[in-house]
């Protein structure tokens, strides 16, 4: 095997973990030289998404890449991603409710520099690895965790109460930790 195609097929593994994406770092890595890197995006087989972000133009389109690509987007200088979905996007996610969100939410850690692009909007929110989790190519808030960010939202108590019924029906979450988040939507409401 030529350790071109070799390469390519480290590349394809990588962008199939990442919904089609992955970053130029993680291209240099696997031994794309920046002039490799800029071929493949003339050559059309590499889409430029963000600045030092790429999908692999060939790679299926999938509903929630676009939450892949901000998780690669928001990754520190070591790789690591930072952003967790979370809030109304992870409510929708999880398919709780009637909700559409307007922005994509996700919470970052104190501290995060980046600044959020159009139609996102960052929660600075510390979120313990038990409340998260794992999709391909992204992290998502736990149902749980999700209903207890939106009771300290402006989500109306008719779309609340909605989407934790739905989380007890479907068996995501237990009665008590439903009357849990009940307790917690009054104290808020009281300003406690």
């Amino acid at each position: 095997m030529t350790s071109s195609l070799h390469r390519f097929q480290e590349l394809s593994a990588l962008a199939d973990a990442q919904v089609g994406y992955f970053t130029a770092a993680q291209a240099l890595n696997l031994g794309y030289s920046y002039p490799t890197q800029h071929h493949h995006t003339q050559q059309g087989s590499w889409q430029r998404t963000r600045h030092g972000l790429y999908r692999l133009s060939t790679y299926p389109l999938s509903p929630d890449e676009h939450l892949a690509e901000l998780s690669l987007w928001s990754r520190n200088r070591q790789g690591e991603a930072q952003a967790v979905v979370s809030h109304h996007t992870a409510l929708a996610f999880h398919e709780l409710s009637d909700l559409l969100p307007e922005q994509i939410h996700l919470s970052v850690p104190r501290g995060f520099r980046k600044l959020a692009p159009p139609g996102v909007q960052l929660h600075t929110n510390e979120i313990p690895v038990a409340d998260q989790q794992t999709q391909r190519g992204f992290q998502v808030t736990s149902v749980l965790r999700t209903l207890q960010d939106m009771v300290g939202t402006d989500l109306s108590p008719e779309l609340l109460d909605q989407a934790t019924m739905q989380a007890v029906e479907r068996g995501l979450i237990s009665a008590a930790q439903s009357k849990w988040l009940a307790k917690s939507f009054e104290r808020k409401k009281r300003g406690e």
